[in-house]
């Protein structure tokens, strides 16, 4: 019996040479995963070793995926257990689920295909990935964070980090749930953040910075203006009367850039009554001492 990764090499290099690109765009993904599974049939009919119906059916979810999702890691974005996923190589992919960090038996078919992935998602958000920008840090369209570096800063191949977004929106009874903090922490904090009182939040990458500041916003009032400010979109604020600005690459002409202090520059003209900053939130002088 076949494996599953070698049947795929095999079959998929003739099926995307065959599919024309411009024909992609203009079909449906129902359209086009019909036309694949066709394919897949008559290589299968003439492949030296049978292939079970069950292989057929993967081959067809692989090769969708590839075009249209992010190939072998699809599954791991699908698997909302999952918060990181970490591309170092073709052969060596991570994830971290409830904290801990563990590698993934996914294998990609070679460098050019990660090279391709990263550059697919790149495509999706509007950048270009190259030797001459080979750098991306962007924002997914369900919310999630992205980074991506290419040869020739990345010594190794291609490296794809993907920060996920977090459906769930954690307020602060649950981080007192999950003993992140006890219920005096809890009330220092909420008076804090309702007296305006500047609040500084740092800590390491997957920390729990943006929870927190989610959380924290809770006890903001919903008749003020709140301003964000971030590299890449992560909070989720619910307050009505809110503006979102997101700092900008410098383009492929090295043109275009907008900093976090040319955006915090704007916001001082918006009438700012909160800004938040990342990890960091910025507010007028406390008003509790007048209460």
């Amino acid at each position: 019996m076949s494996s599953h990764s070698e049947v795929y090499v095999a079959f998929r290099t003739q099926i995307f040479e065959a599919l024309d690109a411009e024909a992609i765009q203009s079909l449906s993904q129902l359209e086009v995963e019909n036309q694949i599974r066709t394919a897949v049939d008559l290589l299968a009919n003439s492949y030296e070793r049978p292939i079970t119906a069950m292989m057929k059916s993967s081959l067809v979810k692989s090769m969708m995926d590839e075009l249209f999702g992010l190939g072998p890691i699809q599954p791991l974005v699908d698997d909302n257990s999952i918060t990181d996923i970490l591309v170092n190589g073709p052969s060596e992919v991570f994830y971290e689920r409830n904290g801990k960090l563990s590698k993934s038996d996914i294998r990609f078919v070679n460098e050019e295909q990660v090279l391709s992935i990263a550059k697919q998602i790149a495509a999706r958000v509007g950048r270009r990935v190259d030797e001459l920008s080979p750098t991306v840090d962007a924002r997914l369209e369900d919310g999630s964070r992205v980074n991506i570096v290419i040869p020739p800063i990345a010594l190794d191949g291609t490296a794809i980090s993907i920060r996920k977004f977090r459906e769930q929106n954690i307020g602060v009874e649950d981080l007192i749930d999950f003993g992140s903090m006890n219920i005096d922490m809890a009330r220092l904090l909420s008076i804090a953040s309702r007296c305006r009182i500047n609040i500084l939040i740092s800590g390491g990458t997957g920390s729990g910075k943006t929870t927190l500041l989610n959380a924290l916003s809770h006890y903001i009032s919903e008749d003020e203006r709140i301003v964000t400010i971030e590299d890449a979109a992560e909070l989720r604020l619910e307050q009505p009367n809110l503006v979102r600005l997101e700092t900008r690459s410098a383009s492929v002409e090295q043109t275009g850039v907008v900093t976090q202090r040319d955006l915090v520059i704007n916001a001082l003209r918006m009438r700012l009554i909160e800004l938040f900053s990342g990890s960091v939130v910025a507010q007028k002088p406390s008003r509790c001492s007048k209460q």
